[in-house]
């Protein structure tokens, strides 16, 4: 059958060609004026590229679904995202991290440096020994009220007393062949030496006269008592720490408290303390009733000092814990409770402060040495330390040796 072609004819006096528009077109079959009907078959119309509407059958392109074009990959697809670069996401994750840590740490340790008091200048201290191998700390814990209410020396039974004494010394050694803690005894009997004063810059001199080693802490503060160890031991004092009553309860409150385990319960009206057996964990007030709890024991000092270096040795324990260091919400308080109230030489950084603290916490795991001064005997109330022991001792803690003296 012969198929008929519907198309445009060239006008009045213009025959077609192939190729333009159709095979021998003739006139439009509804006048000159009737527009041209869709071919179905060449390019134009249904089929066509140029001036019909083009439903993309013919090349396989529909909705934009041809080679180089939208959707390229696939029926309906939008355009192919890249895969993340996880490893590279990873990479500046890590580096921020780093990087925040880096300054909280800058930032902590300028902070916290700023909070120590500098307020005692061993440089004052005349006729000092010889520095011997390792660190020696005097660790000071006075009966300072600074900062107390009336309710606060209520609470924490501690009386009004005005200026400070001190309630306990310590000489913390801090060396390669262990840590030895060693307390002194405050009715221990010393000789106070000639010295210079701390304020007034005079030359005072010895009279050889004997006294409890609290006077001398009494009479004109830290630099008298450094120089006064110093004077009747021969061990050189590296640094020194002091704590208040207030400071002292509120770094406890700041850890949480601290857990300890009492071998025979006590009380001590004067100190507030009340304390059964066993373990138990102590608040700020408790932790202060039990450090200065004399009146309860028959040897009140020495038995006092033990206890005192059974808690320091336990809070120790509990502040350089992870859970602490790793800890801000736990970390800030417990700095800002401690280093406010803390007192130390000019000297004093806080890398010493946390070398100090990590052996205190090593003497409480059993891998140091925990004594009192060897005692010999006592004359007019004052304990008088065992001179051929302590010889002994101060020459071990010199050359940096283990401690073979006990204070048994």
């Amino acid at each position: 059958m012969r198929q008929v072609r519907r198309g445009p004819t060239a006008p009045p006096g213009q025959g077609g060609a192939p190729g333009q528009g159709g095979w021998g077109q003739s006139a439009p079959p509804y006048g000159a004026n009737v527009p041209q009907q869709p071919s179905y078959v060449d390019g134009q119309g249904y089929g066509g590229d140029q001036d019909g509407y083009d439903s993309g059958y013919n090349t396989g392109q529909v909705y934009g679904g041809g080679p180089g074009g939208p959707g390229s990959g696939g029926y309906g697809e939008g355009p192919v995202r890249p895969r993340p670069n996880w490893r590279r996401r990873i990479k500046w994750t890590a580096i921020t991290l780093v990087t925040v840590l880096v300054v909280t740490s800058v930032a902590t340790y300028f902070w916290a440096d700023s909070k120590l008091r500098r307020e005692v200048d061993l440089s004052k201290v005349i006729d000092r020994p010889e520095a011997g191998a390792g660190t020696n700390y005097l660790i000071v814990g006075s009966d300072s009220r600074e900062g107390m209410s009336k309710a606060d020396e209520k609470k924490l039974h501690t009386g009004s007393a005005e200026g400070k004494r001190t309630d306990s010394m310590m000489i913390l050694h801090v060396g390669d062949n262990g840590d030895t803690l060693i307390s002194l005894p405050r009715d221990s009997d010393v000789e106070i030496p000639t010295f210079v004063g701390s304020t007034s810059g005079k030359t005072y001199k010895g009279t050889g006269k004997h006294e409890k080693l609290n006077a001398a802490y009494a009479e004109d503060g830290p630099t008298l008592l450094v120089r006064t160890i110093e004077y009747n031991t021969g061990l050189h004092i590296d640094h020194y720490v002091e704590i208040g009553f207030q400071g002292f309860a509120n770094i406890v409150d700041a850890v949480g408290g601290v857990t300890i385990d009492i071998d025979k319960g006590f009380k001590d009206s004067y100190s507030g303390a009340d304390f059964k057996a066993g373990k138990q964990t102590l608040n700020g007030a408790q932790a202060l009733a039990f450090v200065r709890t004399r009146h309860a024991f028959a040897a009140s000092d020495l038995q006092r000092t033990k206890n005192q270096q059974k808690f320091l040795a336990a809070l120790a324990h509990e502040v350089a814990t992870p859970g602490t260091i790793l800890n801000p919400f736990k970390l800030y308080p417990t700095l800002g409770a401690g280093l406010d109230s803390l007192i130390v030489d000019k000297d004093m950084g806080l890398w010493d402060l946390g070398s100090m603290f990590w052996a205190m916490k090593s003497v409480n795991g059993g891998d140091g040495v925990s004594m009192n001064m060897p005692i010999s005997g006592s004359t007019g109330g004052n304990l008088v330390w065992d001179k051929a022991k302590v010889k002994t001792l101060v020459n071990e803690l010199n050359n940096d040796d283990k401690v073979t003296v006990s204070s048994d």
